[in-house]
C-alpha cells in the first residue's frame, strides 16, 4: 500500500436523520458543526469547504468561514466523493490545511430544498430522452438493467436479494429507517414503481446530511481517531443513460475503480469492507463487477451465497444502504461515514479487524463516479 497524503479526521451526520424540520443549509450546518466537534476543533479551523446541492458561499457565510480553497464539483450522489479526492490534492498543493465536505438535503420535508435537477432546456436530456417519457431515476435506470438481466439470464429475484440482505445489516443499526426483516417474497410482492423497480426496490426518500474534516496525513497523528485516504478515482461517461458504451457495464466505474486501486497500491483481497452507493437494487451487483470483485454476471450468485451478508467474507453496505437506512437524494456522503466509522471500528454494525475500507458512488445515471480507498494505517 502507498503512502498517504491526507486523512479524514472529523466525520459526522446530522443530529437526526429522517423527517427533519429543517431547510437544506441547516443540515449542512449541523453536520458540519458535528463533524467539527469530532475532530476536536472550531469553525476557525476551517480554510477549505466543498460542497455539493447547497453552494460554496452560502455554506461559507452561515457558518462564518472566509476559504482560500473551495469546490463546488456537483455530478450528483458521488460529488462528495470527488470532494475528499479534490481536497486531497489541494492539501498536498498548499491551497488549504483544513477542508470542510458537507451534504444535506431536505428530500422528505422538503423546507428550502434544491430538489431534483430538471433537464435544462435545449438540454441533451431534454431533447432526447425526455420525450420519450424518463421522468426520474426510477425510469432511466430501467434502460441498463432490463439489459443486464436479460444478458445474464437473470429474474428479477436477484434484484431482491440485494434488498434482503441490505435490510439484514438495517436491522443491526439503531439509525436505520427500516429495520423489519424482509423476504424475497416481500420485495416481489411490493409495489410495481417502474418495471423491474418494485417499491423495495428503491431508495429511501429521507432529510438528512454529513460532514468530513480532512487534513494532512502528517497532521493526522495530532488527532484521536484518523482514518487515511490512501487511493482515490474518478470518471465520468455520459449524461444520457440512453447513450452508455454498454448498458451491462458502467465505464466510468471501471475506471474509476481502478485508478482508486492502483493510486492505493492495494489488490481485492486487501479489502475488508466494501459501501457501493444503491440507489436502486441493481446499482451492487454494476458495482461488485466493474470494480473487479466478481466477473461480469457473477455478482448475483455472489450476493445469493451471503458473501456481502453479516458473517460474509466481503461485508458491503453495512449500514444497510440507501434501501433501507437514508436516503436523503445524494447518498455518497452517507456511504464515505459508513467507510470511516468501520475503519475507526465505531459503526453499529461493526466488522472485525476492518483495516481497508473502498466507498464507490455514481452520479447521475450512470453518467459520474468516484471512488475512495481508505486505510487505518498510513503506509
Amino acid at each position: 500500500m502507498k503512502r498517504s497524503k491526507a486523512a479524514v479526521v472529523g466525520a459526522a451526520e446530522t443530529t437526526q436523520l429522517g423527517v427533519i424540520p429543517m431547510s437544506q443549509v441547516q443540515l449542512h450546518a449541523d453536520a458540519a458543526l458535528n463533524a467539527i466537534r469530532d475532530a476536536g476543533l472550531t469553525v476557525s479551523d476551517i480554510d477549505g469547504i466543498a460542497t455539493a446541492g447547497e453552494t460554496p458561499e452560502s455554506l461559507a457565510h452561515y457558518l462564518g468561514i472566509t476559504p482560500t480553497w473551495i469546490d463546488a464539483t456537483g455530478v450528483g450522489g458521488c460529488s462528495f466523493l470527488m470532494h475528499v479526492r479534490h481536497a486531497t490534492a489541494a492539501i498536498e498543493a498548499g491551497l488549504c490545511r483544513t477542508v470542510l465536505i458537507t451534504h444535506g438535503e431536505s428530500g422528505r420535508s422538503g423546507i428550502a430544498a434544491a430538489g431534483f435537477p430538471v433537464p435544462i432546456r435545449g438540454s441533451l436530456l431534454q431533447q432526447f430522452e425526455t420525450p420519450y417519457g424518463t421522468t426520474g431515476p426510477a425510469t432511466m435506470f430501467t434502460v441498463p438493467v432490463l439489459r443486464y438481466l436479460k444478458k445474464h439470464g437473470l429474474g428479477e429475484d436477484a434484484l431482491a436479494e440485494v434488498a434482503v440482505v441490505q435490510r439484514e445489516w438495517a436491522a443491526k443499526n439503531p439509525r436505520a429507517t427500516f429495520k423489519n426483516p424482509i423476504s424475497v417474497d416481500d420485495v416481489m410482492n411490493s409495489r410495481m414503481i417502474s418495471y423491474p423497480f418494485r417499491l423495495l426496490m428503491c431508495c429511501l426518500v429521507t432529510d438528512g446530511g454529513g460532514a468530513l474534516i480532512v487534513t494532512s496525513a502528517d497532521r493526522a497523528k495530532d488527532f484521536s481517531r484518523p482514518v487515511y485516504i490512501v487511493g482515490t478515482g474518478e470518471s465520468v461517461e455520459t449524461p444520457m443513460v440512453s447513450q452508455m458504451e454498454d448498458f451491462t457495464t458502467s465505464r466510468a466505474f471501471r475506471v474509476s475503480g481502478r485508478e482508486a486501486f492502483k493510486s492505493a497500491g492495494i489488490t481485492h483481497a486487501d479489502v475488508n469492507h466494501l459501501m457501493i452507493y444503491d440507489a436502486f437494487a441493481h446499482l451492487p451487483l454494476y458495482g461488485l463487477e466493474d470494480l473487479g470483485f466478481c466477473k461480469p454476471g457473477e455478482a448475483a450468485a455472489f450476493i445469493r451465497e451471503r458473501n456481502t451478508a453479516p458473517g460474509g467474507k466481503l461485508p458491503m453496505n453495512t449500514n444497510g444502504g440507501g434501501l433501507s437506512y437514508m436516503h436523503s437524494g445524494m447518498y455518497g456522503m452517507y456511504a464515505l461515514q459508513e467507510s470511516v466509522r468501520q475503519v475507526r471500528g465505531i459503526a453499529a454494525a461493526q466488522v472485525p479487524d476492518v483495516n481497508i475500507s473502498v466507498a464507490h458512488g455514481v452520479g447521475g445515471m450512470f453518467a459520474a463516479s468516484s471512488t475512495i480507498v481508505f486505510s487505518k494505517n498510513a503506509s
